[in-house]
């Protein structure tokens, strides 16, 4: 078990003993600092996060994805607000999330993902059907 790898992410020993981070704390953090970027309407995760969050339950960890091998890659699946241009909105995710992630825990992000997986319009609700799932958890 001494070759056993563990999902955490040594970011610093001393003489008192290591500091690891958990790959959730980087979902976190990039989560958060994808939100920040002017339009990016949220993150999505798939179709279970996106129904967990319709019924009130916000993850700020839903739609990110961290890779802990011999890099630091992340992959951020985000809304975009319609008008805003796409291109440029993922390329400020991926600095915002590479900044934010290293400055945070002192890790060297090689790779930040971004995948547009909707656009959302302004004032837009959510589907019939998701309403109506909404209604009955009530």
């Amino acid at each position: 078990m001494e070759n056993e790898q563990h999902p955490y992410s040594e970011a610093r020993s001393t003489e008192l003993g290591k500091v690891e981070i958990a790959p959730e704390v980087l979902q976190i953090i990039g989560g958060l600092a994808a939100l920040q970027v002017n339009g990016v309407a949220g993150t999505s995760g798939g179709v279970v996060s996106d129904i967990t969050q319709f019924l009130g339950r916000k993850n700020p960890r839903q739609g990110i994805k961290v890779e802990l091998e011999d890099e630091v890659r992340i992959t951020v699946s985000i809304i975009v607000s319609y008008g805003y241009h796409i291109p440029d909105v993922g390329r400020e995710v991926q600095e915002q999330v590479k900044h934010a992630v290293e400055s945070m825990t002192g890790l060297q992000v090689s790779q930040v993902t971004v995948r547009v997986v909707e656009v959302r319009f302004g004032g837009e609700e959510p589907a019939a059907d998701e309403q109506e799932a909404s209604q009955r958890v009530k």
